[in-house]
């Protein structure tokens, strides 16, 4: 017999109520609504990202097909698509982005995505800072103005290797540079941080280094240092170099003048040489190579994020809409990270996802369900009548 409901109603539990309507008051989200809850402006938006609708009238029509299951996702019934796409356009896209701090900040607390996933061994804070681009038809999304045919909205994460899941994260227009949301990001002293040479400026290089934090990164070419003492080289590794230098530059020694490190490695699959540079001094070469390889870890979950949720196409053209769309989005990858966890199926991402979206309105125990995905669902109560012992005619009862 089922005691449980859809698998997506206990996804669904996994956001406190009293938290969403908290910030729902806070927000002002139903000021001026009429009927229209923002719970069902939720539901509708993750039943999108994790069904994978591709429009507002596929969103409409999925819901309005599972009448009667509705109800234990805590709405009435399929909203309309008109009504669905005011409430894109005007409720408040920053409630959304609170709500997925808030669900993050909770199954951090609960320990729900488990302990460090990162390979090291050290017990600083590792975290990697990067940016994808998400292109847009200009024509549709003028305010969003990249190039001269080509529209476009940059998503700068920092990914927090504990468990892959962002510890900042901003949406800011697509030409604007990778530094600005750089330097608002706020780090403790004695974290990891890794980034690309894209990220190079010596000026945030030199105040990282003041306020304590350990910065890694690739060495752009041309330039200028002179080599203060040469570490002896790790045996059977790939280092080719290991040393402690200064900048040279005029303009960078000013803004860094602190001793930095460099490591040469050599990158056997690509047949080239990495030239890492930090302020790392204490550590191995080796690891400080494996840190930056780290780093690879945040183009993955732009990977994810990507392939398995609804952030190439937009089922509203406002920037609003656009934002809602793309917080839901990070708060459904939450979802589909902590079920992942969870699983001993032993299944990738992709494939959990894939699957979840064929299973929305099953009804299964969600840690059933994800021990054995493919096993038989239990069969639904048959209900039959009972026959009573009732007394013929002309005959008195035993």
């Amino acid at each position: 017999m089922v005691r449980v409901g859809s698998l997506f109603s206990q996804l669904l539990k996994q956001i406190p109520r009293d938290t969403f309507y908290s910030l729902v008051r806070k927000f002002g989200a139903e000021r001026y609504a009429k009927g229209f809850t923002s719970w069902t402006h939720l539901v509708a938006m993750l039943f999108s990202q994790l069904a994978r609708a591709d429009s507002l009238r596929e969103i409409c029509n999925g819901l309005a097909c599972c009448e009667g299951k509705l109800v234990h996702v805590g709405i009435d019934g399929s909203p309309r698509r008109s009504t669905l796409a005011y409430a894109n356009q005007h409720r408040p896209a920053a409630m959304f982005e609170a709500l997925f701090w808030k669900v993050l900040e909770r199954f951090r607390e609960q320990g729900g995505l488990g302990g460090k996933q990162h390979p090291f061994r050290f017990k600083n804070p590792l975290l990697s800072l990067d940016s994808t681009t998400i292109s847009l038809c200009l024509s549709l999304f003028p305010w969003a103005e990249f190039r001269q045919t080509k529209g476009g909205v940059k998503l700068h994460v920092l990914l927090n290797h504990d468990d892959y899941l962002p510890e900042f994260a901003v949406l800011t227009e697509a030409r604007q540079h990778d530094l600005r949301p750089a330097r608002q990001v706020s780090l403790r002293p004695g974290s990891i941080l890794v980034v690309d040479r894209g990220y190079t400026d010596f000026a945030l290089f030199g105040r990282w280094c003041n306020e304590g934090i350990f910065w890694v990164t690739r060495m752009k070419q041309g330039t200028a240092y002179t080599v203060e003492e040469s570490r002896d080289l790790p045996q059977g590794h790939r280092i080719l170099a290991d040393e402690i230098i200064r900048l040279t530059g005029a303009a960078a020694a000013a803004k860094c003048p602190d001793r930095l490190r460099r490591i040469v490695v050599w990158d056997a699959e690509q047949q080239r040489q990495i030239e890492v540079l930090t302020n790392h001094l204490a550590f191995g070469a080796t690891t400080l190579a494996a840190i930056y390889r780290e780093r690879w870890q945040i183009e993955l979950f732009f990977k994810a994020l990507k392939q398995n949720l609804k952030v190439k196409t937009f089922v509203g053209t406002t920037e609003n809409a656009l934002r809602i769309q793309l917080w839901t989005a990070l708060l459904a990858l939450l979802l589909l990270k902590w079920l992942h966890f969870l699983s001993t199926a032993g299944w990738s991402l992709s494939n959990l996802a894939s699957l979840l979206r064929l299973n929305l309105f099953t009804y299964r125990d969600l840690h059933a369900w994800l021990a054995k995905p493919l096993a038989t669902p239990p069969l639904l109560p048959h209900f039959e009548q009972l026959a009573l012992a009732l007394p013929v005619a002309g005959q008195l009862p035993a």
